[in-house]
């Protein structure tokens, strides 16, 4: 039995797979870019911050910080003050940078890489209301109870500089 060569498959010579029939190259991640944050009224006792509930898969409410899609033409800034506003029905003022989280997942076939940018803001006008179509829920929450409530663990990890710059923005 003669041995194959390094070249070709054990049991036969190399047979070239016509490009009709070849698995389709992957197509590009594509980029998407968010913003949102974390306002808070300082206006009472105890300060508050504005979450949002969404349902997950699983009908489970899930509790996070506003946030959404930057539009073309639209800064990162404009696009978390605007965000807030629609999702909780608050206007606020951008006091400092919270940070950034991205991650990757996949939708309609397309793996996509996603980075949120969020920022830290003060409520300057409005009134609470759910009226935005994927929030299910939005509640005024004791500053203390953030980190608690939120359910994402990327999210809670941008809570540990509020205390700070609260105090920096006195």
């Amino acid at each position: 039995m003669a041995a194959s060569s390094p070249n070709s498959p054990v049991g036969g010579p190399h047979v070239p797979v016509p490009s009709d029939i070849r698995a389709p190259r992957r197509t590009p991640p594509s980029e998407e870019t968010s913003a949102g944050g974390l306002v808070v009224d300082r206006s009472g006792d105890t300060a508050s911050a504005a979450l949002i509930g969404r349902l997950d898969r699983r009908g489970r409410l899930m509790w996070s910080l506003p946030k959404g899609h930057v539009e073309p033409g639209e800064t990162r800034e404009e696009a978390a003050i605007r965000e807030v506003q629609e999702e909780t029905g608050i206007s606020g003022r951008i006091l400092a940078p919270l940070g950034a989280i991205d991650f990757w997942f996949v939708a309609d076939g397309r793996r996509i890489h996603k980075t949120v940018h969020h920022f830290l803001m003060e409520m300057v006008g409005g009134q609470l209301s759910a009226d935005d179509a994927e929030v299910v829920e939005v509640q005024w929450v004791p500053l203390t109870d953030v980190i608690s409530r939120l359910a994402y663990a990327d999210e809670r990890r941008l809570m540990e500089s509020v205390p700070q710059l609260l105090a920096d923005y006195g």
